[in-house]
């Protein structure tokens, strides 16, 4: 059957999408021009005044950044997508280009600090409150809602760095506000928010989306209305994608399907063998059984991801131990790349934190979180071994 007839499958949809600009190329052709010649002044004007026009000054759009951008809507099944310079700049460009003075966001509490950092610094310098509540209770950021003030319901799922998850059916029921997922985590091979009802999702493409290391990139997805009015905010902000950041994006996302697919099911296969470790305390991952939301996992996710979170007993001295220790997997902040990754996120991406703050969303001082790569998992499970061994964390009586 055609194209044109059958919808295609998202496998298919990384492969096809994003070549309009570099057509008949096969690899993405880099538009590196900041600026672009018009043939008369009628059209200069149309260009300066238009949404998204990729060729007029690369900050309102680039031809390689518009490709990206149409192959992100493909995979989430939206009508239209912004790429920004990193995910921090698609996450402010959502909350400052969206709310205003007097307005209102409920955020779940489980987020990435650097969000949560711009909702609890940020967003009050300019008016706009913001109320934090567990994204995992049912009910609760619904109930959150002021009617009539309310702009974002913010959320993250799964969540930086424990895993935690959102129903998103109900987060996409709640009438009223604009509802947003943070799907960095997830991918949209992992699953697709809008699907659910929900009105924008935000990824740091930096991560599994490029998935090589070599690019930094934050993407929006969503109605062509909410990018419309989107893209006239990300014009004044500036935080423009790079075309070459673009161009090594849209090659992350022609194999996204068969890295994502490795590594979740290797992360599943080490979680399942840290579980069994009695030296760790506890260990999240979706797929795994004793993950408080496993059936929502298998509900609303199609690939359960390539992160895992666990505890190690002994504090901040043997999470520093451990992480030193590894020499397969490296000590770096970042995730989904193709090397395995060990972060201690409350010295690096959680270290701006307060105590109880960190205690709020279960980050202890001997938490791991584990980006699993493409590596051979016995090898992993080897060098891994090792850590714990170095960390002396003591088995569990």
């Amino acid at each position: 059957m055609t194209e044109e007839s059958t919808p295609l499958h998202p496998d298919t949809l990384a492969v096809r999408s994003g070549r309009a600009g570099s057509d008949p190329a096969l690899a993405p052709v880099i538009w590196a021009s900041s600026t672009f010649v018009s043939d008369s002044v009628d059209e200069a004007q149309a260009a300066a005044t238009s949404i998204g026009s990729d060729r007029f000054y690369s900050r309102y759009g680039n031809p390689t950044v518009s490709d990206f951008e149409h192959a992100v809507a493909d995979l989430e099944g939206a009508e239209a997508a912004r790429a920004f310079g990193s995910g921090m700049g698609a996450v402010t460009a959502v909350m400052l280009g969206l709310c205003s003075q007097g307005d209102h966001i409920v955020a779940a509490r489980q987020i990435y600090a650097g969000t949560q950092l711009v909702l609890q610094a940020v967003c009050p310098r300019f008016g706009i409150d913001v109320t934090f509540v567990d994204g995992t209770e049912p009910g609760a950021l619904a109930g959150a809602v002021r009617p009539g003030k309310t702009m974002l319901v913010w959320v993250e799922t799964p969540a930086n760095p424990r895993l935690d998850l959102v129903d998103l059916d109900a987060l996409g029921a709640i009438a009223g506000p604009m509802t947003v997922v943070d799907s960095t985590f997830a991918t949209p091979l992992g699953q697709r928010p809008l699907a659910h009802g929900v009105d924008l999702v935000v990824h740091s493409a930096t991560k599994a989306m490029a998935g090589h290391n070599d690019a930094t990139l934050g993407v929006v997805a969503a109605s062509a209305e909410l990018i419309g009015w989107l893209t006239g905010f990300a014009v004044l902000q500036g935080a423009t994608a790079s075309p070459y950041d673009a161009a090594n994006g849209i090659r992350g996302l022609r194999t996204l399907p068969v890295r994502f697919a490795r590594q979740s099911a290797s992360a599943l296969e080490l979680a399942r063998w840290l579980e069994k470790d009695g030296r760790v305390t506890e260990v999240r991952h979706p797929g795994l059984e004793s993950h408080p939301q496993h059936e929502l996992a298998l509900r609303q996710m199609q690939h359960l991801g390539g992160l895992v979170c666990f505890d190690l007993p002994g504090g901040i001295d043997a999470g520093r131990r451990f992480v030193e220790a590894v020499e397969l997997a490296r000590l770096a902040s970042s995730l989904g790349g193709p090397e395995t990754l060990v972060t201690h996120p409350a010295s690096t991406t959680h270290v701006n934190l307060l105590p109880d703050e960190l205690a709020a969303v279960g980050i202890g001082a001997g938490t791991i979180r584990l980006s699993v790569g493409l590596e051979h998992p016995d090898d992993l499970r080897a060098d891994l071994g090792r850590a714990l061994t170095a960390a002396g964390a003591v088995p569990r009586p």
